[in-house]
């Protein structure tokens, strides 16, 4: 069953790219208790689990990082000016709360613009514009955000929006894109604590997956795998204008299984045995696709070529301050991850090149 416990401390931790300190130290911590952990030069956590065998070596991904912003400047009257880090779309944005970090400590605030009443006819028929909204961290007459909050450009800023419990199995939080992907690796780790499995596992956690895959690209220069394996979000296509019984892609419907995004076509051949695992072991499964990339898109062109899959779990409103999972699903991929591990030896890696 899913560790609650575990996803709310990782999806409330702070980590937007290039800023992955504390969800770091949750994944050291974790798989230090299954197997030696190091950093990478631009800060991604690889453990190695050691099983039967030297080889394959299997690389199992999960980015730390989450989407968020960073100070671009500080106005005279002390309203924030800030860049998005990684992908947003503005209309999720107004009246959202944040927390900006600086030197100083951490401090609440809110994402505005003008209000609708200021709002002239034509400006009401366009689409809010990230450049010109602002973050409030309570400026006002004779304080100074910069000397009294320490806010500098570079100072990165996160959604606030605490882990909750839902109805029917369900869980909410900010920032599943990718904790709940880390959430996945830690509890297969512990799964295969002490058990035998023919091959040599490396968990990754990534940095700065958001701004281009850039600590996968690192970290499998650390691992150098012979198969890889991305654990991220999937999309669901659930809303009230489609039929939930028409949609693979929805909340309940098992682990994701990527026969395509818009950085990897999957090795079939891999893509194929973790489907028959899936339904060998009466694990929920569906087939998807999605407009976007994993770690698996620079991993699979590492060296010479590394046959690669990615792994998703149904997560509603990614890239948003608040998204909605469904427990069972996280069950589920957590359970095939464990057993492609567990099934993939020698063998099935060589089979995997033979084109």
């Amino acid at each position: 069953m899913a560790d609650r416990k575990l996803l709310r401390e990782l999806t409330e931790a702070f980590g937007p790219s290039g800023f992955e300190g504390e969800p770091a130290n949750i994944m050291i911590r974790e798989l230090g208790k299954a197997g030696e952990v190091t950093r990478d030069g631009l800060g991604s956590v690889v453990s190695r689990l050691a099983g039967g065998s030297d080889g394959p070596r299997i690389m199992v991904s999960s980015h730390m990082d989450e989407v968020g912003f960073m100070v671009r400047s500080v106005t005279g009257d002390g309203y924030i000016k800030f860049l998005p880090i990684g992908g947003w779309w503005p209309q999720v944005l107004l009246g959202q709360r944040v927390l900006v970090r600086t030197r100083q400590g951490d401090f609440p605030g809110v994402i505005g613009s003008k209000p609708p009443h200021e709002l002239t006819e034509e400006e009401r028929k366009q689409l809010p514009d990230i450049d010109r909204m602002f973050i409030d961290v309570g400026c006002c007459e004779g304080f100074s955000v910069t000397e009294k909050l320490g806010v500098r450009p570079g100072d990165p800023i996160v959604p606030v929006s605490p882990y909750v419990e839902m109805a029917d199995n369900l869980m909410m939080a900010k920032a599943w894109d990718d904790r709940g992907g880390c959430g996945i690796v830690i509890e297969a780790a512990r799964a295969l604590a002490g058990r035998p499995h023919p091959n040599a596992a490396f968990f990754v956690g990534s940095v700065q997956e958001e701004v281009g895959l850039r600590g996968a690209r690192t970290a499998a220069e650390v691992v150098r795998p012979d198969v890889a394996l991305a654990l991220d979000v999937s999309l669901c296509y659930e809303h009230p204008d489609r039929a939930r019984k028409d949609l693979p892609e929805r909340l309940g419907n098992g682990a994701a299984i990527l026969v395509h995004d818009s950085t990897m076509i999957p090795n079939t051949r891999l893509r194929d045995f973790v489907i028959d695992l899936a339904e060998k072991n009466g694990i929920r499964y569906h087939l998807t696709t999605v407009r976007g990339g994993y770690d698996t898109g620079v991993i699979h062109t590492h060296r010479s070529g590394v046959p690669s899959l990615a792994i998703g779990w149904p997560t509603r409103y990614i890239h948003a301050h608040t998204g909605i999972v469904s427990a069972a699903d996280y069950d589920a991929t957590v359970k095939l991850l464990t057993a492609v591990i567990e099934n993939l030896d020698e063998a099935v890696s060589k089979s995997l090149r033979s084109f």
